[in-house]
């Protein structure tokens, strides 16, 4: 299998080609440029670090007991949510930073050397998928410091892994959303504008049953709620439910469909 070099167009030199094992290298090396940027730059990961602190310790003490009857009984609700809600959240920064290095000219010199011209993108994702774990790591930490207690350790493995997953294929709709709008504050804007009620017409916070009828009907077949619950179920005794199913179809079919559309549309935009 071979993949398109980047080579300038006014160079006159035909694109060449690569091997697949190539553009895995080329893509491993962007993603690594992109977790040396985190060292360099580590007030860029404040939001995935403060926020599951702040989150938790507040959300815990303002509705445990109005939603549980105490603080401690709260957090097996609290906790996957905060996790969920996080993650998901922080997966809009991609498209942000896709558009932000798009628009300073890092993807023109990118695109200006001999490697697969995908590589920056899958680099960018990729690196990305580390500030999800540290969201989804924090928070359950954060969580467990206030008394949350699974009942399986490795089923809130699984559950961490699950949501770095899913925070990673709903990337790829941002990374989309960077590549075709023109700022990055739109891309910000607009994708808060839709992360925002999904967040909170779900079961991240309060039970379902607790909403008005309409708004317990959407929060049932919110995306998000699946990926809480199957969190909870994971973590409470590593059992497989229907939300995981649920889940994992949702994230494969956004992967499956949005990353083949993001790639083209990116390749024809360098």
């Amino acid at each position: 299998m071979t993949v398109g070099v980047a080579v300038p167009e006014w160079t006159g030199t035909v694109i060449e080609r690569v091997t697949f094992g190539q553009a895995l290298r080329d893509t491993a090396a962007l993603a690594g440029r992109g977790l040396t940027r985190f060292r360099h730059n580590p007030h860029q990961l404040v939001d995935v670090i403060v926020v599951p602190i702040v989150f938790t310790i507040m959300f815990a003490n303002i509705f445990g007991g109005a939603v549980s009857g105490s603080v401690t009984d709260y957090l097996p609700q609290l906790v996957p949510g905060v996790a969920v809600s996080v993650a998901v959240t922080t997966s809009v920064i991609t498209g942000v930073q896709l558009r932000e290095d798009m628009d300073t000219g890092v993807f023109d010199r990118f695109i200006s050397l001999p490697i697969a011209r995908v590589a920056p993108l899958a680099g960018l994702l990729i690196a990305d998928t580390f500030r999800y774990l540290i969201a989804t790591v924090v928070s359950l930490t954060v969580g467990v410091a206030l008394g949350y207690r699974p009942d399986s350790v490795i089923g809130a493995l699984a559950a961490t892994l699950l949501t770095v997953f899913a925070a990673f294929s709903i990337s790829w709709i941002f990374a989309l959303m960077g590549v075709l709008m023109s700022k990055a504050s739109a891309v910000q804007g607009i994708s808060m504008l839709i992360l925002m009620p999904l967040t909170f017409t779900s079961n991240a916070y309060v039970p379902t049953e607790t909403m008005p009828g309409w708004m317990q009907r959407v929060a049932d077949v919110n995306p998000v709620s699946h990926l809480v619950s199957a969190y909870r179920d994971l973590a409470d005794g590593l059992t497989v439910s229907a939300d995981l199913g649920w889940t994992l179809l949702g994230t494969v079919a956004i992967i499956a469909i949005i990353a083949p559309i993001t790639v083209r549309t990116y390749l024809r935009r360098v």
